[in-house]
């Protein structure tokens, strides 16, 4: 099935809806620790032992991971992510996912997990940020006998809560020459969408505005909002609408078979034969004729309207056959919508629909950019 995007172009949307501001974004979190308490579901893995063994040593107690047996204890990585705005002693949720051969979290707990953030390189900066432990929800569960089993969602990963200890408080105003400054992100890049995005803020605070590039606009604060008011500035001029300039592109995954096509994506003058199905498309013209008055009752039984006078009017044909034929030229362009609608009714699958895009880019009358996923 070919699947339309469902934003049309030249629909409007809010601004805080289509940018990201600089500065404001979420930190990874990760650590690793141990699940405890599981009915026989964890993993019996040296990993495992090992860090029971260094855990138990921590307390006073010493033992060696051969001392260790049974499947009570699971190995996890927990991972969370630290907000933009989130305080000492707020709570956030985080990720606990078995790296062993545990069957199940159910039922178990998890011991306390140092959560420490990643550097610039990726590494561990070796800051705890937040603390994880307690009850592991995973949303469903695991029921047994001697000879079958039942299970509901995924067993080996679940939630936990995290509270943080560290925060890390975004910083977003950019200072240059004694002025403030705030940068806007557009999630799709687009230069017609940033110079939209630039008018509409200049239109509340003139030449405050500056489209940097297809993705980026820079807004000056006034002088006059204090820095108490910046929150309420950055409110104040994502709330406006502007029309999103949606680029013509068509998406493919041919692993899944799933066709994603934009509303302003065309087709040129072309003639479609895909094994035997045959699609034409073509441009004709009709005459309507002007209704005489003995004739009118005679139409309106029929749903033909007539006219006052002789005219042409332009009309699209969009055929499909399942024989063998000849292929007709395109006289026009037509949109995805028309050809989309044709080939759904008639049940294409999505080889055929697949085959017909590429080709349709190979001959340049697919007038879009295509992307394999």
């Amino acid at each position: 099935m070919i699947l339309l995007s469902s934003v049309e172009s030249g629909k409007c949307q809010r601004i805080k809806d289509i940018v990201d501001i600089q500065g404001v974004r979420n930190n990874p979190l990760t650590g690793i620790r141990l699940v405890v308490g599981l009915a026989n579901t964890g993993d019996n893995s040296l990993p495992s032992q090992q860090m029971l063994a260094n855990i138990l040593k921590d307390s006073g107690q010493v033992f060696s991971p051969s001392d260790f047996s049974g499947g009570n204890v699971a190995l996890v990585v927990v991972t969370a992510e630290l907000g933009s705005f989130d305080h000492v002693g707020s709570q956030i949720s985080a990720t606990v996912s078995s790296m062993g051969d545990a069957e199940s979290l159910q039922g178990g707990i998890l011991l306390p997990t140092l959560l420490k953030g990643l550097d610039g390189e990726g590494l561990l900066d070796g800051q705890v940020y937040a603390v994880a432990q307690g009850a592991v929800s995973i949303a469903g569960w695991t029921a047994s006998g001697d000879k079958a089993s039942i299970t509901k969602n995924h067993q080996t990963v679940g939630r936990a809560v995290a509270t943080v200890e560290k925060e890390e408080i975004a910083t977003f105003v950019e200072y240059l020459a004694d002025k403030r400054f705030i940068t806007l992100n557009l999630r799709n890049v687009d230069f017609s969408t940033a110079e939209q995005i630039g008018k509409t803020i200049n239109q509340v605070y003139p030449d405050s505005a500056a489209v940097i590039d297809a993705g980026t606009i820079r807004v000056k604060v006034p002088d006059e909002i204090s820095q108490e008011g910046i929150a309420g500035f950055i409110a104040g001029i994502t709330k406006y609408e502007v029309k999103v300039d949606v680029p013509a592109v068509v998406v493919i995954n041919e692993r899944t078979g799933t066709i994603v096509v934009g509303e302003t994506v065309g087709i040129s003058s072309v003639a479609i034969s895909q094994g035997s199905l045959v699609v034409r498309i073509k441009e004709t013209e009709i005459v309507s004729q002007p209704t005489a008055p003995f004739a009118a009752a005679a139409a309106g039984a029929t749903g033909v309207v007539g006219t006052q006078q002789t005219v042409t009017v332009p009309e699209t044909i969009i055929g499909v056959e399942e024989k063998q034929g000849h292929l007709i030229p395109v006289l026009r362009t037509v949109t995805v919508a028309e050809l989309a609608n044709t080939l759904n009714a008639i049940g294409a699958t999505p080889t055929d629909l697949i085959a017909i895009f590429h080709a349709l880019k190979r001959a340049g009358a697919l007038q879009a950019k295509l992307e394999i996923m």
